[in-house]
């Protein structure tokens, strides 16, 4: 597509209402209420894609054959004694509660909203892997952690590209009653993950569980509640994760089953202290009539809610919702972003925007919040800073003349020290570091590769750069 219809088409996407205040924290206008439940009939009806992050999505649009899952090349980071590719697919990309009363029909579809998950990969690698860019003047300093599509665990990185320390978990080692799903994709790596100071890390298992390993990749112990997409450890140990049940939810008046989410809080050992249902979250607030648009969808994972942040409450002086211990959410499925009072387990600030299924909407130091805009149909993924209260759009990163910047599912950001953003564009296995003024100073792009040929790259989930200051010395041993 020629770059001038793509800003044509950038330029339509910020005609998008941006609709939604928090009752109480900021005036709300005239009808208030019907502009809400407007804006999100909208937005499902006009804005939404086929292009979840599920897999259920991702068959629907991309071919990929398994019988072509060969060996990563030899820059790839994987460890000796590894199965190939041929034995055990990851993630490519082209470069509980009422069965008793459920039909046949509604606990089949139990079990394949519960197989939702993500393909290793399917994009057309390039020839070239490892670091590609990097600036030493101008790229941010520390290390990289992140999750690849091509095996279940996580790796630790320096800038140059060399790779100081792996933890990998077996999905039937963490879940051995669980091998009636061991060949789904969702089993082949982790989601996410988090690392501690020790070495100990945390792994989700997309929509099954999570795994806590010590830094020989021990397991500690695992939690088998659905953990998806995101998660938080908190000062005190404990941690916040998005967890899903695949039931019928009555009081939705819907025969068809559904994904519902949670707000889910484990302690440090793994126990369950707190499970927040973000659907009742919704019921028992002054958004319950965003509930409509979410019957409209009828069945299937309706929400999709993709990110978890616990805010510090920085920006509460601004708009009270923000108020330090509240949970910022984000919903693929519904364009829209919300924050969650945990002790009053209800949501108390919603917004659409100018984006298409958002990932990782975080809060900036200056009262700003930071987006991953995927983008959709429209082919063009944005990195967009926003003031919440104002809605103005502070800054944009849409790519650059050196070729397209798009990722149909997953991508985060996050803001570094030295003013730059970190971008991980997941189905392109890319990672990479921009100036404000857009320039690409750090660049990684996954050696991991698979297919035949090597044309397959895997998946970057997501990638977190840890200060000079973090710990690593226990890496490698």
């Amino acid at each position: 597509m020629p770059r001038h219809a793509k800003r044509s088409i950038t330029r339509a996407r910020r005609a998008l209402p941006t609709i939604i205040r928090a009752r109480g924290a900021l005036p709300m206008r005239t009808g208030s209420t019907v502009l809400l439940v407007a804006a999100m009939f909208i937005v499902l009806l006009g804005c939404s894609t086929n292009g979840g992050d599920g897999a259920s999505d991702t068959r629907g649009s991309t071919s990929m054959s398994h019988d072509g899952l060969a060996k990563s090349t030899a820059q790839s980071p994987a460890p000796q004694g590894r199965k190939s590719a041929d034995d055990r697919p990851g993630r490519w990309r082209a470069a509980k509660g009422e069965d008793n009363q459920l039909t046949e029909e509604q606990l089949a579809e139990i079990e394949r909203l519960e197989s939702i998950g993500y393909l290793s990969g399917s994009k057309t690698a390039t020839d070239i892997g490892g670091v590609t860019v990097h600036d030493r003047t101008r790229a941010g300093h520390g290390y990289n952690f992140f999750t690849s599509g091509h095996f279940p665990g996580a790796l630790l990185m320096d800038m140059d590209g060399n790779i100081l320390h792996e933890w990998r978990c077996e999905f039937l080692d963490a879940f051995p009653d669980r091998g009636d799903i061991v060949l789904d994709e969702r089993t082949q790596h982790w989601r996410r993950g988090y690392l501690y100071e020790n070495g100990d890390v945390l792994g989700i298992f997309e929509g099954v569980g999570l795994v806590r390993l010590d830094r020989d990749s021990n397991i500690i112990w695992t939690y088998d509640g659905g953990a998806h997409h995101d998660l938080e450890v908190m000062d005190d140990g404990r941690i916040f994760v998005l967890t899903r049940d695949a039931h019928r939810v009555p009081r939705l008046k819907l025969k068809s089953v559904v994904l519902e989410d949670f707000i889910t809080i484990l302690s440090s050992d793994g126990e369950e202290l707190d499970r927040i249902s973000i659907l009742s979250a919704f019921w028992d607030s002054s958004y319950d009539r965003a509930l409509l648009a979410l019957k409209m969808r009828q069945s299937g994972d309706i929400t999709h809610t993709n990110t978890l942040e616990v805010l510090d409450g920085s920006l509460a002086d601004r708009i009270p919702a923000f108020r330090k211990g509240n949970v910022l959410i984000s919903f693929r499925k519904l364009h829209a972003i919300a924050v969650v009072d945990i002790e009053a387990r209800k949501v108390v600030w919603l917004m659409a925007g100018p984006w298409i299924g958002q990932h990782q909407p975080t809060v900036l130091p200056n009262d700003h919040i930071l987006i991953f805009d995927n983008g959709g149909e429209t082919r063009i993924s944005r990195v967009i800073e926003f003031d919440p209260v104002t809605q103005e759009e502070i800054w944009r990163y849409d790519g650059n003349d050196d070729g397209e910047f798009y990722t149909k599912s997953c991508g985060s950001n996050a803001l570094l020290p030295n003013g730059n953003i970190l971008i991980t564009e997941s189905d392109n296995g890319r990672a990479f570091e921009v100036t404000r003024a857009g320039e690409i100073v750090w660049e990684y792009r996954n050696p991991a590769r698979a297919g035949g040929r090597g044309q397959l790259i895997a998946t970057i989930f997501d990638m977190v750069r840890l200060p000079e200051s973090f710990p690593v010395g226990w890496a490698g041993h």
